[in-house]
């Protein structure tokens, strides 16, 4: 079950929630329901056909990242 991150218009607080079926979010601060979906990085990794591991780093333009994300990196 998909984790979304949304932000709060009305108290301005960012927040993640869990979507089950046709759930709406709600605010977890204020429980207003006037929140905006944010994009948010891949937070999975996956094995590669030859037995690599391919993360959402691998796509990054920094070359000597050796982190699991760019999240990580401090480049």
């Amino acid at each position: 079950m998909p984790i979304y991150e949304y932000h709060c218009e009305k108290c301005d607080k960012n927040f993640e929630c869990l979507i089950i079926g046709s759930d709406k979010p709600e605010c977890t601060k204020c429980r207003s329901k006037k929140v905006t979906k944010l994009m948010s990085a891949c937070g999975f990794v996956s094995k590669g056909g030859g037995g690599e591991t391919v993360s959402s780093s691998a796509g990054s333009s920094c070359s000597s990242c050796s982190a699991g994300s760019c999240a990580g990196c401090s480049h």
